[in-house]
C-alpha cells in the first residue's frame, strides 16, 4: 500500500526510547499546506486543534507531532518548534516566523518507564532524523509503547504500533496515512471481521465487544477501565483544498478507524486525525476522502501486523 512519504514534499521522522517504550513522530509539511482536523474520541490530549478548524486565521500547517507520553508528551512540540524556527519554517508573524506545529499524544504510561517521557529534545531529534524515505513501521515514533485490546487490563492487551500506507488516485493524485495505534478496543480485519490483534483470552482472543456486554466485563468497565488509550494519524494529499474542504477530508478518513477499531471512539479514547493537503493537483474533494479512509485503515493494519513484543506484551506475529 506504499507509504505516508509518497506524497511529495512530506518528511517523515521518528525518535525513540526502547528501554522506556516511549517516542515521538513529526511529519514536515512542503510550504502552504493546508491543513484540517477531526477529534472524535473522548479523551484527547492535543495541541494548536482550534486553529486548524475553519474560520480561524491561519491556514497553513508547519508540521504535525504525533507522540507518547500523555499529557508530559506535549513537551516534545517545544522541540519541533525549535527545529522549525532555527530553518525558518512556520508562519510569518512580522516580529518573529512562528511554526504552526499541531499535536496529538496517546497515553504509553502503563508499559516501560513512566517517569520517561517525549520531551523538547526528543521532539527536536525526530526533525533532525526526517527524510522522505518510507518511514519505519511498528515499534518505532509514536508507536514505540502502543498496545491494542485493554477491557481485561493492559496486561492481557497485545503490543501495537505505528503504520502508514498511500493510495494512487490516478489523474495525477495520491492521499496517504500515518497512525499509531494504542486503542481501548481490538483491531480487526475489516474484509473478513478477524482480530488481527486486541485483548487476550485464555484462549485467543477475547473479543472486547462480548467482554463488555458480559457479567464480568460490566463490572471492569464501571472502575478499572481508564483513558489510556487513542488513535492518534496523520492524512495527507497533493490534492489542491481548502481549510473546509481538508477538515471534510480528516472526518471521512475516521471511517477508515471505524472499519478497523472495535468499539470506535469510545470515552476512553482520544482518537483523532489530521489532515493535509499540499495543493498541487485537481480533483474531487469526495474522491480524496473516500480514498483517505482505506490509506488510514490500511495503516491501521499495518501497524499491529509490524508490531514487535515488547515490555512483557506480546505482539499479533510474535
Amino acid at each position: 500500500m506504499g507509504s505516508f512519504t509518497d506524497i511529495p514534499g512530506f518528511e517523515v521522522g521518528h525518535a525513540q526510547d526502547m528501554d522506556a517504550l516511549t517516542g515521538c513522530t513529526v511529519i514536515l509539511c512542503p510550504l502552504n499546506t493546508v491543513g484540517g482536523v477531526d477529534q472524535r474520541g473522548g479523551a484527547p490530549g492535543t495541541r494548536e486543534t482550534d486553529l486548524l478548524h475553519p474560520m480561524h486565521l491561519v491556514n497553513q500547517v508547519t508540521a504535525v507531532l504525533l507522540t507518547g507520553g500523555s499529557a508530559f508528551g506535549l513537551d516534545a512540540a517545544a522541540g519541533v518548534m525549535r527545529y522549525c524556527e532555527e530553518n525558518k519554517m512556520g508562519f510569518d508573524a512580522s516580529y518573529a516566523t512562528v511554526p504552526i506545529v499541531p499535536a496529538a499524544v496517546l497515553f504509553d504510561l502503563g508499559i516501560g518507564d513512566p517517569k520517561v517521557r517525549p520531551d523538547a529534545e526528543m521532539g527536536y531529534q525526530a526533525c533532525l532524523n526526517a527524510s522522505g524515505d518510507p518511514p519505519a513501521e511498528g515499534n518505532v515514533g509514536a508507536g514505540t509503547g502502543a498496545t491494542v485490546g485493554k477491557v481485561l487490563s493492559p496486561k492481557m492487551s497485545t503490543k501495537s504500533g505505528i503504520g502508514t500506507a498511500s493510495v494512487d488516485l490516478g489523474g495525477g493524485g495520491k492521499v496517504a496515512a500515518i497512525v499509531a495505534v494504542n486503542a481501548f478496543g481490538d483491531v480487526v480485519d475489516p474484509e473478513s471481521g478477524e482480530i488481527i490483534a486486541g485483548a487476550r483470552g485464555i484462549k485467543g482472543y477475547a473479543d472486547t465487544l462480548k467482554v463488555m456486554k458480559s457479567f464480568v466485563g460490566r463490572k471492569v468497565m464501571g472502575f478499572s477501565s481508564g483513558p489510556d488509550n487513542t488513535v492518534i494519524g496523520v492524512v495527507a494529499t497533493n490534492v489542491k483544498l481548502n481549510k473546509e474542504q481538508i477538515t471534510r477530508v480528516a472526518q471521512m478518513a475516521h471511517n477508515g478507524l471505524a472499519r478497523t477499531i472495535r468499539p470506535a471512539f469510545t470515552l476512553l479514547d482520544g482518537d483523532t486525525v489530521f489532515a493535509l493537503s499540499s495543493g498541487e493537483v485537481e480533483m474531487d474533494l469526495n474522491i480524496v476522502g473516500a480514498y483517505a479512509a482505506i490509506a488510514y485503515q490500511e495503516a491501521i493494519l499495518s501497524a499491529v501486523r509490524n508490531a514487535e513484543k515488547a515490555g512483557g506484551v506480546p505482539a499479533a506475529k510474535n
